[in-house]
Formats: structure tokens, C-alpha cells, sequence
């Protein structure tokens, strides 16, 4: 099954669909840095990325014709930057906002689904009707705005087509949802909206696969039988749980159906400490002790014995200390880029290109490679099923 990956960034949406059983027929993104990433693993022979087409540029020059009818899926990450719902934002005319190219990418490629991931914010209640209209849009991507028409009026256009009905014309069935990555096996509390949508000729019925993990399945490991401790072999004097967590412990009657939510400790198992062992660190890609964490108020960084906070593009200036490691007695470091690339469920022999705080960014706007893997299996699942099912 073929797809077409927009702003790939440094890879973890691309990768995880690929692992999923998808091949990239065209991969688009425009950050050098980024580029450079995926060149370099390409080059060295990475399974995951070695035969990727990639196209280093602006997706809003890419020419779709000749793979049209040829797509399965279409996958990306729009970015989408602050606005102001009450401005002139006009949709496509406005350079900061990709959401339009990735409604292009579906009208002109007609695929049979999309895998598209955004912010949590933009479900704020700010952005609703803005939220909405990308949902009609991804509903109904033939339904193109006019010249120098405001995005609002294009909203209004859009509500009137789909109340009214036409299903003869192109259109997608279009489920939305806000995932905690955690809940899925990735190390980290990560939530992010994700746009999934079917072509609906196809009559595929779906929904958002439930969930494999959950925090309760990991207090009982650690509280109830303490089995967590145990398999790390972490001395009784380093075991820190908190009152709170202890409490919520105390109330699980049975054990939960559940794995455990995968922690700090879990997902670094095997990596020496950059700052106490540097030279065993070199063993590992990207594993530099970088210097300089500190805390204060509100900036504690991640507990090791839970999912690490969401990994973000900032660096220092990041105010929740989510790129930091926080130690049972109380001390910070930096997470290594190898340790937030493990966060992140890249494979150990992905290398980063660019600096610490250049790879940090490119970490901090992935898709974990692991949650990317387990929609896109269940999304290929479902179009190999409606293709079995059109053959019979």
C-alpha cells in the first residue's frame, strides 16, 4: 500500500506507517535540518527510511498528477500556527497555516484514507469553529475556497453542503480524536489531535483503536506487587511514589486489564549515563551529556519511575522542564538526544543531524514511531479488508 508523507520532519509519522506495512511514494518537507536527518540515515542504510523518495522543499510546489489513483493513504502533521479567529485569516491565502495543503494533497491524490496529527491546542475552545473547518474541509476537499474569500464565509459555504448532501461527489468520512501516546506504550504523556479519515465509497465503518496501556496497570506493578521495582532491581531507599498515587493505588480492587504505562526507566534500559560514563555513552548515536539543567518553580522536569512529560520543540526556555531528567533524590540533567529519541520510540540506530537544540526541536515536533505504527496497522487492516471484500 503506497502513501504520500507531508511534512515529515524528522520521520516518526513516516516510519511507524512504513513499519505498519505502507510504502512512501513521495515524502515532502522543507527544514534542511530535517532533510539532512533523513539523508544521512538513508545514506547509512536505515531499514525504515533507506528507499524513502524525499523532496526537500515547499510542499505547496509539489505537483501530485502523476501519482494520482496510485495513493492508499496520505500522512502528515500541518503545521499550524497561532491566529486570530476574529482576523482576516483567509485558509489557503495564509502562509502560516498548511492545513490547506494537506486538504490539496487529499482532493488531488483521492486516496482511499488520510492520517493527519496536529496540537492538543488547536481543540481549544478558542479555535472551535476554526477546529471544525478543517474537519468539513477534510469532509468535502473538492468544496475549494473562492478568491479572496474569508475563511469564515468558506466555513458557512461548507456547513451548507454538508447539511444539504451530495453523495455521489467526493467525500470522506472523518473521526477525530485526542490521544495520550501513553496509552498506547510510548514512554511519554504526549496528547495530540489526530484526523483520520476514509474515502466513503469505500464504507469503511472505523473508529480510533482502543487503548493497550493505562496509568492504574502501572500503579499496581509498582504499589500493589511492586513487580516494577523488582524487574529494574531499584534499591527500597530510591522507590519515590507519591502520597497521591499511593492513594489511587489503594483503590484498585483487581488487577487492571491493562499493560503498564512504559516510564523514564523503562524506555532508557540499556543506555549508560552520559554525565557518569561518557565514554560508554559513545557507543550510542546522539548520547552526549549536555550541561546546564537546573529547576525552579513550575520547572521540575521528568520523574524517572513515570512517562516522561511531552518532549517539546523549545529547548531551554521550555517552562514545564519537560526535556529534563528529574532523579528519585531530587537532581535534573538534560535528557540526551538518544534518551528523547528513545522517548520518542525512534530506533537506536536513527542518528539525528544538527546541533543538541536542532535535534531537540525536530524530537519535540515528532509523531512517536510506535503510536504512528499502531493506527496505521489498524487503518491498513481496514483498507486491505474493504479491498478483500471489493474482490469478492
Amino acid at each position: 500500500m503506497n502513501t504520500v508523507e507531508l511534512f515529515v520532519g524528522a520521520g516518526g509519522l513516516g516510519m511507524g506507517v512504513s513499519r505498519a506495512g505502507f510504502k512512501p511514494i513521495a515524502v515532502i518537507e522543507c527544514d534542511k535540518y530535517s532533510c539532512d536527518t533523513i539523508r544521512d540515515n538513508r545514506e547509512r542504510g536505515v531499514d525504515l527510511v533507506a528507499d524513502w523518495p524525499l523532496t526537500e522543499g515547499d510542499v505547496r510546489e509539489f505537483d501530485y498528477s502523476p501519482l494520482a489513483g496510485k495513493i492508499e493513504m496520505v500522512t502528515g502533521g500541518p503545521p499550524c500556527q497561532p491566529f486570530s479567529i476574529g482576523g482576516r485569516h483567509k485558509a489557503e491565502a495564509d502562509a502560516r497555516d498548511m492545513f490547506p495543503e494537506a486538504v490539496r494533497a487529499v482532493r488531488e491524490l483521492q486516496p482511499k484514507a488520510f492520517l493527519f496529527e496536529n496540537v492538543k491546542g488547536l481543540t481549544r475552545s478558542t479555535f472551535t469553529s476554526y477546529f471544525e473547518y478543517i474537519r468539513l474541509q477534510m469532509m468535502y476537499p473538492e468544496i475549494t475556497p473562492q478568491p479572496d474569500e474569508e475563511w469564515s464565509d468558506h466555513l458557512t459555504r461548507l456547513e451548507r453542503y454538508h447539511t444539504h448532501g451530495r453523495p455521489n461527489e467526493l467525500h470522506y468520512r472523518v473521526v477525530t480524536r485526542v490521544l495520550n501516546a501513553a496509552n498506547y506504550g510510548v514512554p511519554q504523556r504526549r496528547e495530540r489531535v489526530f484526523f483520520v479519515g476514509f474515502r466513503a465509497d469505500l464504507d469503511v465503518e472505523w473508529a480510533f483503536p482502543e487503548s493497550t496501556h493505562s496509568y492504574n496497570a502501572l500503579l499496581w506493578d509498582q504499589v500493589k506487587e511492586g513487580n516494577y521495582w523488582e524487574h529494574h532491581e531499584v534499591p527500597k531507599r530510591e522507590r519515590w511514589i507519591s502520597e497521591r498515587a499511593k492513594r489511587r493505588a489503594e483503590k484498585l480492587d483487581e488487577v487492571p486489564a491493562h499493560k503498564p504505562w512504559r516510564t523514564v526507566r523503562d524506555a532508557l534500559v540499556g543506555l549508560p549515563d552520559a554525565e557518569t560514563d561518557p565514554e560508554a555513552a559513545e557507543a550510542f548515536h546522539n548520547h552526549k551529556f549536555q550541561p546546564g539543567a537546573r529547576t525552579y518553580v513550575g520547572h521540575t522536569g521528568s520523574p524517572y519511575d513515570l512517562p516522561a512529560k511531552t518532549l517539546k520543540a523549545g529547548v531551554h526556555g521550555v517552562p514545564g522542564g519537560e526535556n529534563m531528567l528529574l532523579r528519585h533524590d531530587g537532581s535534573v540533567r538534560y535528557f540526551t538526544v538518544r534518551e528523547s529519541a528513545r522517548l520518542q520510540t525512534f530506533p537506536d540506530d536513527f542518528r539525528f543531524h544538527g546541533s543538541w537544540s536542532e535535534t531537540m526541536r525536530q524530537l519535540g515536533n515528532a509523531v512517536p514511531v510506535t503510536l504512528a505504527e499502531f493506527l496505521g496497522r489498524d487503518i491498513g487492516d481496514h483498507i486491505a479488508s474493504c479491498a478483500a471484500n471489493n474482490d469478492h
